[in-house]
């Protein structure tokens, strides 16, 4: 029997972050899902979730517990699927590190995802967009801030965490205006900036002063932008 233990621990630890440039919220997002299978598991077996093995997790249990995420949890297919998708990424990092348990493995990496609706996206009218980005007063600074904000995360078509988390050397201005991202799957994609969003992220840099943190926008305090709320 093979102890789980040592093999998570290096996957979680050293695989994600630091082999694949997994972001924190992937490794947090597959942390999770192995500590719900984990006291599947456990529970299943009357044992700790150190004391699993390898061979214990098999292509049985794993339907078992998709089944349980589902039914008991009642999570939807979309997140049974990711899920999975973590399971099925530990299998592959262990094929490597443990060659007897191959067809294991196998079995384990041919359980199918789950068919799930596409929801529709929404969106706004461009009156109703330019609403929202008239609605900080520009005569504060944080109304300043907030205005830069929103027509970055419109121009760019950021995530909130991409752009809560923007470095101040993410803008340039010379030779032409834009900003560099680097996102999911630590890709990097350079966007151009529009004329206005421009001038508000100027009208943001002259009030922003000098601050001991890189991130671009930065909360009440002076902080860096992890605690700002849009």
């Amino acid at each position: 029997m093979t102890a789980i233990a040592p093999h998570m621990s290096a996957f979680l630890r050293e695989h994600l972050p630091q082999q694949k440039g997994a972001s924190v919220h992937t490794c947090e997002s597959y942390a999770d899902a192995f500590r719900l299978l984990f006291e599947f598991a456990a529970q299943r077996f009357q044992v700790t979730p150190s004391a699993l093995q390898l061979e214990e997790i098999d292509a049985p249990l794993i339907i078992d517990f998709l089944r349980h995420l589902e039914t008991a949890r009642h999570n939807c297919p979309r997140t049974r699927n990711a899920r999975l998708v973590a399971i099925k990424s530990f299998m592959r990092f262990v094929e490597y590190r443990v060659p007897a348990l191959l067809e294991h493995n196998r079995r384990i990496l041919a359980i199918p995802t789950k068919r799930s609706d596409q929801r529709l996206v929404h969106w706004r009218s461009r009156d109703e967009m330019q609403a929202i980005l008239n609605a900080p007063d520009p005569q504060r600074r944080d109304g300043i801030r907030d205005r830069a904000m929103l027509h970055l995360c419109f121009a760019a078509g950021l995530r909130v965490s991409e752009l809560i988390g923007l470095p101040l050397t993410a803008v340039e201005f010379q030779p032409m205006a834009q900003v560099r991202v680097r996102g999911k799957g630590r890709n990097e994609r350079a966007l151009p900036l529009w004329k206005e969003t421009t001038s508000d992220l100027r009208a943001w840099l002259a009030v922003r002063g000098e601050a001991p943190v890189p991130e671009l926008f930065l909360n009440a305090p002076g902080a860096g932008d992890e605690s700002v709320r849009l």
